[in-house]
């Protein structure tokens, strides 16, 4: 029996090696499509319905497993905070010879959007006596009104269009155009129940941080209803990577430029480095892979308005949301957008092990894990002076400012860990499930759990 486990262990073996090869030899032509349900879980926005995929034409194969065209799409909705998303995209770096083009269109309305505050950990979303009643997003006041302290709402639509051009091998220029339109107010939301009372119940409009910002003069006037931009980017690309969306070894580097021409004029500074480095241990379905990236986002001139405060600048789009620190674009773990300022460095490192490859429905596919490790800290707050000034200001008697906001926090460290589960078809459209754990007390979320596509970076 002990030799007949070991044979059958040594087929099983040989069978994935062979189909590892067999994935190396084939490729990929013609039209490949990736469409799955959105049925998703968010801490941050509830249970998520809806449909994403991508869509793949390689041609003939010869620039497999990158795609000759690649077209990418999302329509969702998500019970907790009623979020809707829909979301085209099309990215390409064979429809104009040596350039590569990139462009989608966003529209995202966001009802019960939460704002956590300005500043990461000086900002407690942990409130004492008597505002504690305002953490439950199903708490009932005196008068039957729902008390959601750190709620808003918003709507968004982004058109943004990136060009890279080639200047030598594997360095690029890149410029883009991205276009913005905001609309922030109140919560807007349609009622709810609690348990054994069959009424409905409306959430306070006047009982938020939102309000509260507007009264101390931390969000102005001139901005709180929303607004336009127009960002204009250009800088810098360095890329050696085998791959694009897994890559097994190489080099993905940006620095670049993104100011707002419009109301409200700003200038930021972006660098991200990111290395990929091939492990030789030789598994069946693949070398393991370090990867790790290094970013800074600055702004250098002029103030970021609230409405683009949590915008995080890419020359590329990975996913269809790149906003603020935390949740899965760059520090995971924490609550969505829960570190808005205007300077910020972070790292992320994690070890991608492919556990098995397999071919099904003339499809390539593997599975792989990825223990990770973020960490990040603010190298410059938003809005410092508007919050000095509100120690003295006469709004503050209703305010408890001093419990909201803690400004020696500021240069805190925040960092968390968790690990992450990957399915891959073809390369190229890859399922992500990764849950984390922030270590970070103040911003502590308890277990967060991340569901989409493609690795983080």
């Amino acid at each position: 029996m002990k030799k007949l486990f070991v044979t059958l262990l040594l087929c099983a073996v040989a069978a994935l090696s062979a189909t590892a090869q067999e994935q190396e030899k084939e490729m990929k032509t013609g039209w490949s499509f990736g469409v799955l349900p959105t049925a998703t879980y968010s801490l941050d926005n509830g249970f998520q319905a809806g449909a994403f995929g991508d869509v793949y034409y390689y041609g003939d194969g010869n620039t497999y497993p990158d795609p000759l065209h690649k077209i990418s799409w999302e329509a969702s909705y998500f019970t907790k905070s009623h979020r809707m998303r829909l979301y085209l995209a099309y990215d390409s770096k064979y429809l104009i010879p040596n350039m590569r083009i990139n462009a989608s269109v966003t529209y995202m309305n966001d009802p019960l959007y939460s704002l956590w505050g300005f500043n990461g950990g000086a900002s407690l979303a942990g409130l004492p006596q008597p505002y504690t009643e305002y953490w439950s997003n199903r708490t009932l006041d005196g008068n039957g009104e729902g008390l959601n302290y750190f709620g808003m709402s918003r709507k968004m639509l982004r058109i943004l269009a990136n060009v890279q051009g080639r200047i030598v091998d594997h360095l690029n220029w890149a410029a883009g155009v991205n276009f913005w339109h905001w609309t922030l107010g109140d919560m807007r939301d349609t009622g709810f129940t609690v348990d054994g009372d069959d009424n409905k119940h409306y959430y306070s409009k006047e009982k938020t941080l939102y309000r509260d910002y507007q009264n101390l003069g931390i969000i102005h006037a001139d901005e709180a209803t929303g607004g336009n931009a127009l960002e204009i980017n250009a800088g810098l690309v360095y890329d050696t990577r085998d791959i694009e969306a897994a890559p097994n070894r190489g080099i993905w580097a940006e620095a670049y430029l993104n100011g707002n021409v419009l109301q409200h004029q700003y200038l930021k500074a972006c660098v991200y480095f990111r290395q990929y480095i091939s492990i030789p241990i030789h598994i069946p379905a693949g070398d393991p892979v370090f990867a790790y990236r290094l970013a800074w986002q600055h702004t250098i001139a002029g103030e970021t308005p609230v409405y683009m405060i949590q915008n995080n600048p890419l020359l590329v789009q990975r996913n269809m949301i790149s906003e603020g620190f935390g949740s899965s674009n760059t520090i995971r773990g924490l609550r969505e957008n829960r570190i808005l300022t205007e300077g910020m460095a972070w790292a992320n490192m994690e070890l991608r092990v492919k556990l098995v490859n397999f071919k099904l429905f003339n499809q390539y596919f593997y599975v792989a894990v990825n223990p990770f490790f973020d960490a990040g800290v603010i190298t410059k707050p938003y809005r410092a002076a508007e919050f000095e000034a509100a120690k003295t200001s006469t709004a503050a008697t209703n305010f408890p400012l001093a419990q909201l906001y803690d400004e020696t926090k500021v240069g805190d460290i925040v960092y968390s860990a968790g690990a992450g589960l990957k399915l891959a078809m073809n390369q190229n459209f890859i399922v992500s499930v990764e849950l984390a754990k922030c270590l970070y007390k103040p911003l502590d979320a308890s277990l967060w759990l991340g569901i989409g596509i493609n690795y983080q970076f």
